[in-house]
């Protein structure tokens, strides 16, 4: 048996484990928020391009490489697909961190050089990945603004709009917050950015596959995607960058001049090969998966609501239904999250789960301390079964059930 071969008997394996849906696999896993598994299919595509058609895509002279020059344009084409880009818009990077440094970074330094100013806008409950590429910059002599938002997590039109200066270059604005799972109102505020000249950027990490996205009506300057948040591996992301002559972004890695100049560098074709075909499957699963993922989140919530000192994080209207983010108002230091052994859940974003400090986000929204740090996130996903919800509610009922509630 070859190496491609083995790839594909244990990824059989794999799906065989997955189709089995009406018994229960212990732990449950409910933090897909964080990470998900790659899809068999997308796992089975990537390994023939660890095994056989092993060519780099920068090699020109032979098949080998026009092979993994054409694997490479699919995928982008594929990624494209997905949220109404065109194919040349797509650049890969590493992933959404590497994505939200080369925009940020990339597009601020450009526009102060052409002297548009040095101001910037972004939301104080970003991800890690932006707040922090946000105070870099601020060490490098730009001003940010940090929007606060309101107790559902989101932020106003209006509010965005006070915030803009004659010298306002940039804003960044998550679509989906990756902790509480709100939706920001992208469309209006790129409509403000546009009408005032300003560069638009958006995390879309936990937005892609899960709600629609259509670049050809958002006015979205720069958008930011990674690859295993959508069933695709880790180590691979991408960055939409609108094609723009106004539009320029100064390369954060030098070196061979790769992606037209924004990101030198090999590219790792089995990655996007597979950050390829999870977003074609993406596209066509949205919608059966988002209603029955629905299904599921209102199953659960109803299951919980009804307990004493269960609080719901964020919007109960503008959000995802593949989170749910719970504080709970309990007497003393019970850890919910740590006596949910049998069922893996977050207590905050990935990023931050060794973090003791209470979270920025919930903090952001007006959450005492005792809440924030007595919060989970349950995410649901492509696998989650109703009989993980059930047994996740009734786990969650004898747990709480048995702790006092804080007055």
């Amino acid at each position: 048996m070859n190496a491609s071969s083995a790839c594909n008997t244990s990824i059989a394996t794999n799906h065989a484990d997955t189709d089995n849906k009406a018994a229960l696999h212990f732990p449950i896993y409910l933090d897909y928020s964080a990470t998900t598994p790659v899809d068999p299919s997308v796992a089975a595509k990537m390994c023939a391009y660890l095994t056989e058609k092993f060519g780099n895509p920068a090699s020109s002279s032979h098949s080998f490489g026009w092979e993994a020059r054409a694997a490479v344009e699919k995928a982008r084409k594929q990624v494209a697909g997905l949220v109404g880009a065109q194919t040349a818009e797509i650049v890969w990077t590493s992933g959404a961190t590497e994505s939200n440094n080369l925009a940020l970074k990339g597009a601020a330094h450009v526009l102060r050089e052409r002297g548009r100013g040095k101001h910037l806008v972004t939301v104080s409950t970003e991800h890690k990945a932006v707040l922090d590429t946000m105070h870099t910059l601020e060490r490098d002599g730009f001003e940010v603004t940090y929007l606060q938002p309101g107790s559902d997590g989101l932020i106003t039109t209006a509010q965005f709009t006070a915030a803009l200066r004659p010298d306002t270059l940039l804003a960044s604005v998550m679509m989906v917050n990756n902790e509480i799972g709100v939706i920001q109102p992208i469309a209006e505020l790129g409509e403000i950015c546009a009408g005032r000249g300003i560069v638009f950027h958006v995390d879309a990490v936990q937005a892609a596959g899960k709600i629609p996205i259509d670049l050809r009506r958002l006015k979205v300057d720069l958008m930011s995607f990674s690859a295993h948040k959508v069933y695709g591996p880790k180590g691979i992301g991408a960055l939409f960058v609108r094609h723009n002559p106004d539009l320029t972004l100064e390369a954060q890695i030098d070196g061979g001049g790769h992606e037209n100049g924004m990101r030198s560098g090999t590219l790792a074709t089995h990655q996007i090969v597979g950050m390829g075909e999870a977003f074609a499957l993406a596209a066509l699963l949205q919608e059966e998966e988002s209603a029955r993922i629905r299904l599921l989140h209102e199953r659960l919530w109803e299951g919980l609501r009804v307990l004493p000192g269960v609080l719901l994080n964020g919007s109960a209207e503008q959000r995802i239904p593949n989170n749910l983010n719970l504080s709970f108002d309990l007497v003393g230091e019970v850890s919910v999250a740590g006596q949910l052994l049998d069922i893996a859940v977050s207590a905050g974003s990935a990023c931050n789960s060794a973090n003791a400090a209470p979270s920025y986000v919930l903090s952001a929204l007006g959450r005492s301390d005792a809440l924030a740090r007595n919060a989970i996130r349950i995410s649901l996903g492509r696998y989650t079964t109703m009989e993980e919800i059930d047994y996740t509610v009734a786990t969650l009922r004898q747990l709480l059930q048995s702790q006092p509630i804080a007055a």
